[in-house]
């Protein structure tokens, strides 16, 4: 089976309790959209519900840094893409954009996630199987270019 570079999610729609009283996706549900997106790379990489449910190991969010960059409204669908930046023994750092499914980009998330034992619960090291999933989707990303808005930092920028 080949990994996706990206892994872009299936078109997923913006529901009505999404919308704010200025008439756009309530900012909150675009962590939404990035979440549904994430689900989908996980089931690939065998980190999804099911491997929580039955092995009690999951992932929890450490960092996330979300830019807007265009407002969704109801009726538009949108995919989400997932890109593995890096990973180690406990950790993944990936990038998630948005896209209309005109194509036009709705906004992109960045952030960095734990790989816990529920029992603890306490960060520990991959499996050794999931561990090969996910450093096989990371060596497919390896030859996507690394995303403009990977890195930034927060702040606002003063004119000297």
């Amino acid at each position: 089976m080949s990994t996706p570079a990206p892994f872009t999610s299936t078109p997923l729609d913006i529901e009505k309790e999404w919308i704010d009283y200025n008439g756009h996706l309530n900012m909150a549900f675009y962590n939404v959209l990035f979440d549904r997106g994430v689900d989908q790379a996980y089931d690939i990489l065998g980190i999804g519900a099911d491997y929580a449910k039955t092995r009690r190991l999951t992932t929890y969010t450490a960092e996330v840094h979300v830019c807007y960059v265009r407002e969704l409204h109801l009726g538009d669908r949108v995919t989400v893409s997932f890109q593995i930046l890096d990973t180690d023994e406990k950790r993944i750092h990936v990038f998630q954009e948005i896209h209309h499914v005109d194509g036009w980009l709705a906004a992109t998330s960045e952030g960095v996630t734990l790989h816990v034992d529920m029992a603890g619960p306490k960060v520990t090291p991959f499996p050794p199987d999931i561990l090969e999933k996910i450093e096989a989707m990371k060596q497919a990303h390896a030859s996507l270019p690394r995303p403009e808005r990977a890195g930034r930092s927060i702040g606002i920028k003063r004119k000297s």
